[in-house]
């Protein structure tokens, strides 16, 4: 399917599947006479898609909408259901959303926060959009989260890794099913010193943005902690097509390690350029030289081809995870698609089920009611094995993934294997923690 086959608008025709209700918060109800943003009148809901189409992280966009659309289509009773099957929750019942059916619409972040917000704002305000979902840049998730929160719409996050999403800049209106880089760090790092050694020296290159920002710092934080030497780190423009020019101070550095601090093709780049001077066949310090990528995607893996074996990472979801939810997408997305889902489009999937579930739960598209009962919600079956929204900053919380880039892969598929499923009591940390510190989430704005 191309990009041309999804549509601005995208209506799909509901069906059955039997199901059964849950108990609602007694605050919020179907019949609520409060008003809120969007409110559905007629007999259907619109959501919002706002993916980049264009910009260094296009490359998730078309995953991410085929998800979203296969999530529309599950909900509306079409195909085999997907997760709805798996899903510990039964409040689905494929009818579309509290009966209403499902209807989207899309826009183009552009991986710019403007651009980003220009589109969220007119999805919100000309086509009636309740919830907005999507994008592949924190600096994107962060603008258009504080959008929908002064808008009185639901922000589901898509892939956004920066501390700040959920930190800082956290909103009463905005969720995040992504990890973060704390969690990226936090699983990273006893691999990182069982594998490479405890006695390294890293020189960092880091995309000049909040993820950039954050995703360095927890990094540097982890692995100096258990001994590592941070030698120097550079800051490098998200534009950036060609970093030649940044991996040659490297070679005269003292570094033995490179941590590139890049995701989508900027990640693809910057590590092609790597392997280009040679770094992995070099030994420095005694030690032979190495490259760790904290944040991976398999599109960043397929994008990357041979260079990326026995290079480290982390991961928020991988096709190859054995558990009843995995299964069940990778059946539903492959049948469909002809491809596994990749790490995008596992996340805003998953999202835009749990959106629809909080209203059914809820009895409501009221943002209030729907940020009610996806507080402190814990689930399992679309995946990511069990699964916690924690309340204090709505925050996902769950296993994370160790991968590296695979020695001998048979397919365009397999190009990453996972070295560990690193426990969530390993990446858990505290609301307050100091790297997450300095905003209140506030209260739920319901708009108009």
């Amino acid at each position: 399917m191309s990009k041309t086959d999804v549509t601005r608008r995208g209506v799909i025709k509901t069906g059955a599947v039997a199901g059964a209700g849950l108990a609602v918060p007694t605050i919020f109800t179907a019949s609520s006479a409060a008003a809120y943003t969007n409110e559905p009148t007629g007999g259907e809901v619109t959501l919002g898609f706002n993916v980049p189409q264009t910009g260094p992280y296009a490359d998730e966009e078309n995953d991410e909408l085929l998800a979203q659309q296969l999530a529309v289509e599950h909900l509306n009773g079409e195909g085999d259901g997907g997760c709805l099957n798996t899903f510990t929750s039964k409040a689905l019942k494929g009818n579309g959303i509290l009966g209403k059916k499902v209807t989207f619409v899309t826009g183009d972040t552009q991986t710019k926060s403007d651009a980003a917000r220009a589109s969220a704002k007119s999805m919100i305000e000309k086509d009636g959009a309740v919830m907005i979902n999507g994008g592949s840049s924190s600096g994107v998730a962060i603008a258009v989260q504080g959008l929908c929160q002064d808008a009185g719409v639901i922000f589901m996050a898509g892939l956004t890794h920066s501390n700040d999403t959920t930190g800082k800049d956290k909103k009463a209106n905005g969720f995040r099913h992504f990890f973060n880089a704390y969690m990226s760090a936090a699983a990273l790092a006893p691999i990182l010193e069982k594998e490479l050694g405890a006695d390294r020296r890293a020189y960092h290159l880091t995309a000049d943005y909040t993820w950039g920002w954050s995703q360095q710092e927890s990094i540097a934080a982890a692995t100096e902690a258990m001994g590592w030497e941070t030698v120097n780190n550079v800051l490098t423009p998200l534009a950036s097509t060609d970093f030649s020019s940044y991996i040659a101070p490297v070679l005269n550095s003292g570094a033995d390690v490179l941590i590139l601090n890049h995701y989508g093709g900027n990640m693809v780049n910057s590590l092609t350029n790597a392997i280009q001077f040679g770094m992995m066949e070099k030994v420095v310090n005694n030690k032979d030289f190495k490259i760790v990528v904290p944040l991976y995607s398999e599109l960043m893996a397929a994008g990357a081809g041979e260079n990326i074996k026995g290079v480290f990472g982390s991961m928020n979801y991988n096709w190859q995870l054995d558990n009843e939810g995995s299964k069940q997408f990778v059946k539903s997305f492959g049948e469909k698609y002809g491809k596994p889902p990749s790490n995008s489009a596992q996340t805003c999937y998953a999202q835009t089920l749990l959106y629809a579930d909080a209203c059914e739960r809820a009895g409501t598209f009221n943002p209030c009611g729907v940020a009610e009962a996806l507080e402190g919600f814990e689930f399992d079956g679309l995946g990511n094995g069990k699964t916690l929204y924690r309340a204090d900053d709505h925050q996902c919380f769950k296993d994370v993934l160790v991968v590296k880039g695979a020695d001998n892969p048979t397919n365009a598929y397999d190009t990453l294997e996972i070295v560990e499923v690193t426990p969530v009591e390993q990446v858990t940390y505290a609301p307050d923690h100091p790297m997450f510190a300095g905003g209140a989430l506030g209260t739920c704005n319901p708009g108009a």
